[in-house]
Parts: structure tokens; C-alpha cells; sequence
């Protein structure tokens, strides 16, 4: 099976869609991530720990728009630190909140790009699923 180049993966993270295939949603809500992809069956829920990769790209997009910030509001603009504080603090705790679940799809779009074992097993999976016939029954006396 052919790699998800790296821009595809990265549009469709964005979208919060399957990596794979770009259809299927990977959220059924704001938190709740879908086990599978409606369309394709590509497995979003991994084991356990498999999403502490999306922390690290959550606290990194967080703290870079934070020194962003600083540096626009206080050094460019020159609001003293009293009034940069309330605004950031409040940035700092609400954006990761938000980037959840783009964090997360991001993960598993890196994962998709470098690692291939999980996109060939799902050829694999295809390949045998197509190929399962339903046995029929002779009717005729």
C-alpha cells in the first residue's frame, strides 16, 4: 500500500478526518474519539499510551503561540507585564483545551507518514475481506 504523503496527512489532520482514506471523522464529539473509521476501519484507538506523543505537540503549539504573544504584546506593542499576564495566563489554559483533538489527529497522521506496519496490515485486512464469499445455499430439489 502507497505512504500518505506528508501534506495529505496534514490537511486531513487538520479537517479531523481518517488519515488513511480522509472520509471518516475521527471524533464523534468534542472529546470522544471514534474507535474506527466509519469508512475505511482504520483503527484510530491504539493501545494504551499511544496518544502521549499528541501531548508533546499540544504543549509545543501552546507554548509557541504563547511566546508569540508575549513577544507582540509586550515587546512590539509595549503593554507592560500587568496587562500581558491576564490575557496569556487565560491563552495558556484554554488553547490546549481547543488543539485536543488536532493534536491528536496530527499524531496520528505523523504516524501514518514514518510508519508503515499499520497501513499494510489494513491492505492486508482489505485484501482478506474481499476475498470472503458468503456460502450459498442450493435451493433447487
Amino acid at each position: 500500500m502507497a505512504q500518505v504523503p506528508f501534506n495529505v496527512g496534514y490537511r486531513r489532520a487538520l479537517r479531523l478526518r481518517c488519515p488513511l482514506c480522509g472520509n471518516g471523522r475521527m471524533f464523534s464529539g468534542l472529546i470522544r474519539m471514534n474507535e474506527r473509521c466509519s469508512c475505511c476501519d482504520f483503527k484510530f484507538e491504539r493501545e494504551p499510551g499511544y496518544f502521549l506523543g499528541s501531548t508533546y505537540i499540544n504543549y509545543g503549539w501552546t507554548s509557541v503561540s504563547l511566546t508569540i504573544g508575549y513577544i507582540v504584546l509586550h515587546v512590539v506593542l509595549g503593554y507592560p507585564n500587568s496587562y500581558v499576564m491576564f490575557p496569556l495566563v487565560a491563552w495558556f489554559m484554554l488553547f490546549p483545551m481547543f488543539f485536543h483533538r488536532y493534536a491528536r489527529a496530527l499524531w496520528l497522521a505523523f504516524d501514518c507518514f514514518f510508519d508503515h506496519s499499520e497501513l499494510q496490515d489494513m491492505s492486508k485486512y482489505s485484501e482478506e475481506n474481499s476475498e470472503q464469499t458468503v456460502p450459498v445455499s442450493d435451493t433447487s430439489g
